[in-house]
């Protein structure tokens, strides 16, 4: 293993210098990095051809359009779907991309002059894949039928088993109105396993293809109820043969995270505690997300998948529908003030809906987790971070480390585990690869300027591979303690925030994911009373304060933090969740950063008994979940029944 870092490569597909001066300035360092490894993070093969296509999500300048776009843009190169037509002012859109659209990028002053900013998505399955039916110069918004009016409330997340009778109406038909599904095929597909042999859903079965989002498989309400008819027998619906028949098999299993959701935002609840409201009566539209979303915890598409999922419920409602959405989704890292494309994307939408559109999103459940750190770096100063890598874990890992732009003098440098020296340090507008002797990325740093992932501080990416691996011909990282250590050399202060993005396992399923944390010896693990905040006079960077949903943090959504029903006075919060007010609320932060949840709902019942109950996948099945994913539907059901 080199003792010095190697110059990231040229990018294979984006044709971008990845390591000349000046180029990952401004860009979306993830994609460096996935550029670097040659997209191993996506796929089993650690050498494959790269992507067809990205997919990316793309923020315009001001005052461009996406018509504009459109017509600067080539179908052979770009494409948009053409739901991003129907609101005019919108500066968000999702694409999918050919290495044409990043030449064209650097050569033409009129196409770069509508773009401010873009992220990329997960590339992988047919997000790679060329969009049906994609916006073409002198495009029309699709028309769809059966708009809806009135109250409705929007759902996107995974698992949303819409024939459970808790979704139902008083003449036993489902309420869903539109239900779109995003993934294409019957066999998983996700970070890290991408199945050899995909086979594509049947539309006689799953839904055809909705026109305006040119991919994944739409049902009506008509067409959900038919089938429920179908497989109707004795009075008494067979759930688990309907859900085969429209190739839903995973709403077969008991527990799903989207059904429980679905459930408190809108259900009628169970014999301990009925429910007969609004929120029980309305009419529903849901989007069930990837399978690739739902299982790469790290959110790699969330940006693109819950922005065409917005767009989708948008498109079947009028313009006098009042709607509430809930999208019980996040992750950990980010610049966490609102300046992500997909917060401001959400914030627009919201702007634009001039209050007819209200989205309600989760505060986060980390808040034990040892993921953020947040310090104030006295000029000639340096702080050691200690970054805790696990072994047996088959998923890339991530540190965000967040320096306000204007900030000078900081410098960044790595020491694996089991090394005496650390790796030369880096500073702003430089990167660099840790690589093997074969020359592959163990890991890599890329310190831009500025980043595509915020706009008031840049984003310093620190990407590592995977400890562990089944194929033998996989690169893979020492698990340990990798220092990171941060140095202020600048006349300034610096306030800093580093966050670990989020690497778990998703409910019930086997990733081989494993969380990384931050370690500390100031830091309180103790379990005592004291023990679960921050206490302003400990010297430990490590922070519970601060840790926070990354979608979570705009300024047009609501975010939920999470209480227990019954507890005594001082005990009320649930312990994963952020507090309000804040216990540490003195610390000093980045300018904008968002600490605090802008409401409380219950997600446990109590302290000893951790979660509140909702649906199962089966009519009249009850299970427990924990988490702010509870909280917030129970904050869109309050919304709901107060308009």
């Amino acid at each position: 293993m080199s003792a010095a870092w190697s110059p990231l490569p040229g990018g294979e597909f984006t044709g971008i210098h990845w390591s000349a001066p000046g180029a990952i300035d401004g860009q979306d360092p993830y994609l460096a990095w996935a550029e670097a490894d040659r997209f191993a993070g996506y796929r089993v093969a650690p050498k494959g051809k790269p992507p067809k296509w990205l997919p990316i999500v793309i923020e315009l300048t001001p005052g461009a359009s996406v018509p504009a776009l459109v017509q600067a843009s080539n179908v052979k190169w770009l494409q948009i779907p053409r739901v991003y037509l129907n609101l005019p002012g919108l500066r968000f859109c999702t694409a999918h991309a050919k290495p044409r659209f990043f030449e064209r990028l650097r050569s033409d002053p009129l196409l770069r002059s509508l773009i401010q900013r873009f992220e990329l998505g997960l590339p992988v399955g047919h997000h790679t894949q060329p969009i049906h039916d994609p916006c073409t110069p002198g495009s029309h918004p699709v028309v769809v039928p059966d708009r809806l009016s009135g109250q409705v409330l929007g759902l996107i997340d995974g698992g949303l088993a819409f024939a459970n009778q808790a979704f139902l109406n008083a003449r036993g038909r489902t309420r869903v109105k539109h239900f779109w599904r995003q993934d294409d095929t019957q066999d998983g597909n996700w970070t890290g396993n991408e199945p050899h042999h995909q086979t594509p859903l049947d539309p006689a079965r799953a839904g055809p293809r909705p026109h305006d989002m040119g991919y994944g498989h739409e049902l009506s309400g008509a067409a959900i109820n038919a089938a429920m008819v179908t497989y109707t027998r004795g009075g008494r619906l067979d759930e688990d043969a309907l859900y085969q028949h429209l190739q839903l098999r995973d709403l077969g299993k008991p527990v799903n995270h989207g059904t429980h959701v679905m459930s408190l935002a809108c259900g009628k609840g169970n014999l301990l505690n009925p429910q007969d409201d609004e929120a029980s009566r309305c009419v529903l539209i849901a989007v069930q997300l990837d399978w690739a979303n739902v299982l790469d915890t790290s959110g790699g598409a969330m940006n693109v998948s819950v922005l065409d999922a917005l767009m989708y419920i948008l498109a079947r409602c009028t313009p006098q529908a009042r709607l509430v959405v809930n999208i019980s989704w996040g992750t950990l890292a980010g610049p966490h003030d609102g300046s992500s494309i997909l917060e401001a994307a959400m914030d627009q939408l919201i702007d634009l809906g001039e209050g007819r559109l209200q989205v309600t999103v989760p505060a986060g459940n980390a808040y034990q987790s040892r993921t953020h750190a947040n310090a104030t770096l006295a000029p000639g100063a340096s702080l050691p971070l200690h970054w805790r890598l696990q072994p047996d874990d088959r998923t890339q890992s991530f540190l965000e480390i967040w320096i306000p732009c204007g900030a000078q003098g900081m410098a960044i440098s790595v020491t694996p585990p089991g090394h005496a020296q650390p790796l030369p340090p880096l500073h702003k507008g430089q990167s660099g690869l840790w690589v093997d002797a074969a020359g592959r990325p163990l890991c890599g740093l890329v310190f831009p300027n500025d980043s595509a992932l915020g706009t008031g501080s840049t984003c310093a990416l620190l990407a590592l591979a995977p400890t562990f691996s089944h194929n033998r011909k996989a690169v893979t990282a020492p698990f340990g303690s990798w220092q990171v250590t941060l140095t202020n050399s600048g006349t300034e202060p610096v306030v800093f925030d580093a966050c670990v993005e989020r690497d778990d396992v998703a409910l019930g399923q086997n990733t081989g994911a494993r969380q990384s944390y931050l370690e500390d010896a100031w830091y309180d693990t103790s379990g005592n009373i004291g023990s679960f905040v921050d206490h302003p006079d400990n010297p430990t960077p490590i922070r519970r304060s601060g840790t926070f949903n990354s979608l979570s943090t705009g300024q047009n959504t609501v975010s939920v933090g999470g209480t227990r029903q019954q507890a005594s006075p001082g005990a009320h919060f649930a312990l994963y969740s952020p507090r309000k007010p804040d216990p540490d609320a003195s610390r000093p932060q980045r300018a904008g950063v968002k600490k605090v949840p802008d409401t409380l709902a219950p997600s446990d019942d109590n302290p000893a008994l951790w979660g509140v109950l909702g649906a199962g996948s089966l009519s009249g099945s009850v299970v427990r979940l924990a988490g702010t994913s509870s909280a917030a539907p129970l904050e869109a059901r309050r919304l709901i029944n107060r308009t």
